[in-house]
């Protein structure tokens, strides 16, 4: 994988994270008094992709869209240390970068606080990010789209951007809104968490046949070769046009912050695609990844060596085709169920 070029494209967002404690309860209100005891700032969203990518020794291209404030500014920054391509587009004052705050105390997140502009991004903009697309993918590997529903993947773009890359036999993974279920035909697989499998399919999946029957009708929803169904602590379900279902177990030992997860998936998906992998072989090497990243806190990406260290833990179990995955007993925190990425 290392070398591999992929190309982001989504929305770009800052993750400023307010570390603290809890000694006490508010006098004004039943709420905490955290007392702020640090504060950091990381990429999320589509740069938290990149972010991934270049972290397990891949080069990234961004293209996405900032603001022109303080945040845009911490952006380009966290690109530029993180070795990231960008292709940015920076809009007016008038329309902020998007950022997630969160209050994190002990550990654990008290309290999220969104800036944003969800609007679909001007047309100039829009064309701006198409020519990107354009120029770079003939020396990429794969294309990846993340889409937050902030406003950068509309239907004009996936327009322009899914023939550029079916074209030049260049696969296609995205992240999904279920909104824009139906926008995303004719790309390679499609990445969406249990919820929003359920919501785009009406399937509530309450066991392994539910689960198949929902892996074929969103194969036929969205027209694409493959669909990954990330499930928390039952880890993910292939779901690929031709082939019996593959139920991978989760690889994380503990959970203590799902931020961002849902990134990590598809960056080691993209990477493994443009290395060669097997779809199989890279929901594998995906899942591995994942349960790296939410054994930190924060905002965090994995490296070879952790994503190494968890394929050979992996490798004592097998995934399951056709079938519910058999998995190891579970420790207290990985039992309580988790959405794969909280940005949605």
């Amino acid at each position: 994988m290392r070398g591999r070029r992929v190309f982001v494209l989504g929305d770009v967002m800052l993750d400023e994270f307010v570390w603290g404690r809890v000694s006490r309860i508010s006098p004004e209100a039943p709420v905490p008094v955290v007392q702020v005891t640090g504060q950091s700032f990381h990429l999320g969203g589509a740069g938290n992709v990149a972010a991934n990518v270049r972290s397990l020794g891949g080069g990234a291209v961004l293209a996405g869209v900032v603001g022109r404030d303080a945040a845009g500014a911490r952006v380009r920054e966290a690109l530029a240390a993180a070795g990231v391509e960008s292709r940015l587009v920076e809009l007016g004052r008038e329309r902020p970068t998007t950022v997630k705050t969160r209050i994190v105390a002990h550990g654990q997140q008290v309290v999220r606080a969104d800036r944003e502009d969800p609007a679909d991004v001007p047309a100039g903009a829009e064309v701006a990010l198409v020519e990107s697309l354009r120029r770079e993918l003939p020396a990429c590997g794969a294309l990846v789209v993340s889409d937050y529903q902030k406003g950068v993947v509309t239907a004009s773009l996936l327009k322009r951007v899914l023939p550029l890359a079916r074209r030049r036999g260049v696969p296609v993974l995205v992240d999904p809104k279920v909104r824009h279920f139906r926008l995303y035909r004719g790309a390679t697989v499609v990445t969406p968490n249990q919820l929003e499998a359920e919501q785009a399919t009406g399937l509530r999946l309450h066991g392994a046949a539910d689960l198949r029957a929902a892996g074929r009708r969103a194969l036929s929803l969205l027209g694409t070769r493959a669909v990954l169904v990330t499930r928390g602590e039952h880890g993910m379900s292939l779901f690929e046009r031709g082939r019996p279902p593959l139920h991978v177990p989760t690889a994380a030992r503990e959970v203590f912050d799902v931020t961002g997860a849902g990134d990590s998936v598809i960056a080691t998906m993209a990477l493994a695609l443009a290395a060669g992998a097997s779809l199989p072989e890279a929901a594998v090497l995906a899942n591995c990844a994942a349960g790296v990243v939410v054994g930190k806190v924060g905002t965090a990406q994995a490296s070879p060596a952790e994503v190494l260290a968890a394929a050979r833990l992996a490798a004592r179990r097998r995934p399951v085709p056709g079938g519910a995955s058999r998995q190891p007993r579970a420790s207290r925190r990985s039992r309580v169920p988790q959405p794969v990425d909280d940005h949605r």
